[in-house]
């Protein structure tokens, strides 16, 4: 019997999922995106050579394996064709193994255009998106005036369609935002070149998703940012536009609610988070008066904490099992993997949030809304560090005593086992204790 394996961010996203999926994708035929867009950035580093993904499946360096975009996914073509061309330029054979449900939402320069004139208008309460146009293409989605990547097999029907959004648009970018309208002509003949190229990759990926499950073959589904992102769950506003959870992976691919057999959750062992947003347990540093906390500025710099996407330095803090805990039930977690233990080798001491602080009372439930963590002083535990490298350890029992009790104290805590952890950027500066698809 086949498997499917859903992996998915538990935290705010950057936990090192682009690694983990190009790992275990040894034992897949396939690996799906099921949401998100070019707004992800997945890092892979493959015998010391780095590789950036932001829209094509982490399993496209397995020559082996089958990559699907899923309909959840908001599809970029110029980011995607950016991204392709790169990996062929470097030898990866990507537009004869890359198939894009025709369901997929596309993302227009308009959108572009709406996401940086909105942020500005906000000031202040921006929420720090990309910039990538990702909200604005969802919000078409959902209010059923998007166009899809199935469109472009009939020009005339997309043109149509494009010159009633345009003008859509550019009503709320010249009176509400004060912003130059965008160019209907420049837009459409854009599109219409860039589809000569992606016409030929577009499959219907739920119906061959469902008859590899026929064939008893094991397919990967592959999240973008972090469960604390989703739309729904997540810390709103301060969230992405899609459903991060691994519930996603169901509405975003087309496959059923019993066919997920496993979660994986990744877990960065502190925490991190890009742009604005509640984080009970940071660090505060910022990298650019080198001022703030020094532990912040430890697990920033050694951590190489900027986003793959944007280039901004991420907040770090404290590991938070509030709300990871939180996380773990939502999307049904059935083992971790901890990334980046290697990040705190140096410290003399480490911190784990148990239980938050909230007018005068302690408890273990997050705040409903963004505003309600102003209030949460975080109440933590403390253990001693390991003051030694674990860098490519390839046994738990070679780890020292002081990080096998951090890794137990986790499993603990959250009662779900530690599968995977990974001691390094590396593919093989992994030690996997329970694969997945075993």
């Amino acid at each position: 019997m086949g498997k499917n394996v859903v992996i998915i961010g538990t935290q705010w996203g950057d936990e090192g999922k682009g690694k983990i999926v190009d790992l275990i994708t040894d034992k897949v035929s396939s690996v799906v995106r099921f949401q998100g867009g070019h707004n992800a950035g997945h890092t892979l580093v493959i015998d010391g050579k780095k590789t950036v993904l932001h829209l094509i499946p982490s399993g496209i360096l397995r020559s082996k394996v089958n990559c699907y975009i899923g309909h959840g996914v908001v599809l970029s073509m110029t980011a995607l064709l950016k991204e392709m061309n790169e990996l062929e330029d470097s030898g990866v054979k990507v537009k004869s193994r890359l198939k894009i449900s025709p369901g997929c939402p596309l993302i227009l320069p308009y959108h572009i255009e709406l996401d940086n004139a909105r942020e500005a208008h906000r000031g202040k309460a921006a929420i720090g998106t990309t910039g990538n146009g990702i909200g604005p293409a969802y919000e078409d989605k959902v209010a059923r005036r998007g166009l899809r990547v199935g469109d472009l097999l009939d020009e005339v029907l997309f043109s149509e369609k494009l010159k009633e959004v345009v003008d859509y648009h550019n009503f709320s970018l010249e009176n509400y935002y004060e912003q130059s309208p965008v160019d209907f002509e420049t837009i459409l003949a854009q599109a219409l070149e860039q589809a000569k190229t992606i016409k030929p990759m577009i499959l219907d990926v739920a119906d061959q998703l469902h008859q590899q499950m026929k064939s008893s073959e094991n397919i990967l589904f592959e999240g973008a940012q972090g469960a604390l992102l989703d739309i729904d769950q997540g810390t709103y506003p301060f969230v992405t536009s899609s459903n991060t959870t691994s519930g996603g992976a169901v509405t975003g691919s087309g496959v059923g609610v019993r066919d997920i057999d496993y979660v994986l959750g990744i877990v960065k062992a502190y925490t991190t988070r890009v742009g604005g947003g509640p984080f009970p347990t940071e660090l505060d540093y910022d990298v650019n008066t080198d001022e703030g906390d020094p532990v912040g500025r430890e697990l920033c710099s050694k951590g190489h904490e900027f986003g793959a996407t944007t280039g901004r330095q991420r907040r770090c803090g404290w590991l938070d099992l509030v709300i990871l805990n939180r996380s773990f039930r939502m999307n049904a977690v059935s083992g971790i993997c901890l990334t980046k233990l290697d990040v705190m080798d140096d410290l003399d001491l480490i911190k784990i949030c148990i239980a938050y602080e909230i007018d005068g009372r302690q408890t273990t439930i997050p705040p409903f809304s963004a505003e309600g963590y102003s209030a949460a002083k975080p109440i933590y535990i403390e253990m001693p560090g390991w003051k030694t490298s674990t860098i490519g350890t390839h046994s738990f029992e070679d780890l020292p005593i002081e990080a096998k009790n951090y890794i137990k104290k986790i499993e603990e805590l959250s009662q779900i086992p530690v599968d995977i952890l990974s001691t390094g950027p590396d593919r093989d500066e992994t030690l996997i204790i329970n694969n997945p698809f075993d």
